[in-house]
């Protein structure tokens, strides 16, 4: 930021605490699952510090968070504590005071860039409107020109371009820029980063995570960052706070929490994080038939100067038992080779051989009868599912369809419910009854159902807490030595693919770039594109104490009775 837009002048030294807050609760509405969202929280932040905030869905952290900007969703009612910002209590602050504390003192950056972004007002109307609210020193007719300086700083290309541009005419990395770029306007104190990069290729949010690591050296600041991810933890945390049920349940330095982590929810956390490690090894002198052999597959959308190639000439082969990574990119291809593969998309040319026929030429009825040959976990556990259908119904209609009989389609359907970890009763209940890893065990056992030779996993993970990805990936290994079936498994997530494939393909633009035994991949990449990948997964270095599965199952059993 260049001097004239010079910020309200900071009165806490260097490393000195900036943020105090002590014994918050936070209650939530009569008749939920339990009496507080953040429940006698205590923490200090520093500045020049990044203090990263983990814990799974409903711990709390957003809560704990949306109370040090005395911005607490309505339903909630803070009953206890203080946040002391600089000596003042923020919770008591008049409404014109927290107007000035707002994006001037302390800033928020959003998970979903897209959302936090007026889709109809240019972005850098936007950012103008930053200096415009809290920056009155700045003449309106320099905002222009800070803007832009603030957008270079940023590192986004071509800042008069960006300027002019609305927001879905730039990229999700671009994107986070600019909303990082908004609450950095007026160098704020604080900045609040609620999982900033969640929804980014890795890349990209290698690049995010960069940055903000660089702020709070050049902006002498402290920064909030929220996240599920251990991985992220161990690329930008100087501290970490712990948080379950609503409380803080352990806090410590980065090395401290995740090399030698005391309480048993950390634990449990820690040895979620997946590491970039393979853990299959395919057996390369298998000769019997493949269970699916793709051939030349393409698909081309558009014509002429408008035509697009996202997918190019894509061949690969699986036999029982074995699984393929598909990992790459937004936009790399993966999700349309998924769709593809089971017909979602019609291709252009290629072929899909599974039990000696082309699943791409049939039509009618031999098209009907032969889905049962593939099927797909899709990424969503929430919007996969009907909510208004028994969890019985939807698994058992495709048998129906097949020509299964009631009582031999409901058996099957008890059964796969039990093995994938659910009860009985789960059969006659609708999704709302379940949490998000349930609905994606009851989305796995349909796909079961119909006994597939083929399964295709879309981001079946990625909307899931780590400890939950963990268990899933684990039902997914054991379901495949069962079932037998070859499994395509489509990631961003170069970690995950890590722990469940045999073999990996890697995608850029429409291109299967590289392709080969996951160790390979992992450890003698060829292709540079595969090796920025792996560059860029966080927490690559890391390497956290590993729970046996003996003592994973004992910890979570016991902090699911308390």
């Amino acid at each position: 930021m260049p001097d004239s837009a010079e910020s309200t002048p900071k009165t806490t030294a260097a490393g000195d605490v900036i943020l105090d807050i002590q014994n918050l609760s936070i209650a939530l509405p009569r008749g939920a699952d339990r009496q507080y969202a953040v429940e006698d929280v205590s923490l200090t932040l520093r500045r020049g510090e990044i203090l990263c905030v983990v814990g799974e869905s409903g711990s709390g952290k957003s809560v704990m968070t949306s109370a040090i900007m005395n911005d607490v969703p309505a339903r909630l009612q803070v009953t206890s504590g203080v946040v002391m910002f600089e000596g003042e209590n923020v919770l008591q602050m008049s409404d014109d005071q927290l107007n000035d504390l707002r994006g001037a003192r302390i800033s928020m950056i959003y998970q979903e860039p897209m959302a936090a972004l007026n889709p109809a007002i240019k972005i850098g109307k936007q950012v103008d409107e930053v200096f415009a609210l809290h920056r009155p020193d700045i003449a309106p007719g320099d905002r222009k020109k800070e803007t832009l300086k603030l957008l270079e700083q940023m590192k986004l290309p071509t800042p008069p371009r960006i300027y002019d541009s609305f927001p879905h005419q730039v990229s999700g990395g671009q994107c986070q820029r600019i909303v990082i770029a908004m609450a950095l306007a007026c160098k704020p104190d604080i900045l609040i980063a609620d999982e900033p990069t969640t929804a980014l290729d890795v890349t990209t949010q290698k690049e995010i995570l960069n940055l903000i690591n660089d702020l709070k050296d050049v902006y002498d600041n402290a920064t909030i960052f929220i996240t599920h991810d251990f991985g992220v933890v161990a690329d930008v945390a100087d501290r970490v706070a712990v948080m379950c049920w609503g409380k803080v349940i352990e806090q410590g330095t980065k090395e401290e929490i995740l090399l030698n982590p005391q309480e048993d929810y950390t634990k449990l956390l820690v040895d979620a994080m997946p590491l970039l490690e393979t853990t299959r090894e395919p057996d390369l002198s298998r000769n019997d038939a493949p269970v699916v052999e793709v051939r030349n597959m393409h698909k081309i959308y558009g014509s002429g100067s408008k035509k697009v190639h996202a997918l190019n000439d894509a061949s690969f082969v699986l036999r029982s038992g074995e699984t393929l990574g598909v990992v790459g990119e937004s936009g790399s291809g993966k999700s349309t080779l998924a769709k593809t593969l089971i017909r979602l998309v019609e291709p252009t040319e290629g072929a899909v051989v599974i039990d000696d026929q082309d699943f791409l030429a049939l039509q009618g009825q031999d098209l009907a009868h032969a889905r049962k040959y593939i099927q797909m976990i899709f990424q969503d556990p929430y919007g996969s599912l009907n909510p208004s259908q028994t969890v019985g119904y939807m698994i058992t209609r495709g048998l129906h369809v097949q020509g299964v009989p009631a009582d031999e389609a409901r058996d099957r359907a008890i059964g796969l419910l039990e093995k994938v970890g659910l009860k009985e009763e789960a059969y006659y209940r609708t999704p709302r009854n379940f949490s998000g890893g349930q609905r994606q065990r009851i989305g796995i056992a349909r796909a079961l159902a119909m006994q597939p030779q083929v399964v295709i996993a879309d981001e079946s993970v990625s909307a899931l807490d780590l400890s939950i990805q963990k268990q899933v990936l684990r039902l997914l290994n054991d379901l495949q030595k069962e079932f037998k079936m070859a499994i395509v498994f489509i990631t961003h997530d170069l970690r995950v693919a890590a722990q469940i494939s045999d073999y990996i393909t890697v995608m850029e633009k429409g291109v299967m770039v590289e392709f080969g035994p996951a160790d390979d991949v992992f450890n003698r990449p060829k292709h540079d594109y595969t090796k920025r990948l792996l560059d860029a997964a966080p927490g690559r270095d890391w390497h956290p104490p590993r729970l046996t599965p003996e003592e994973a199952d004992r910890i979570a059993a016991s902090i699911e009775r308390k």
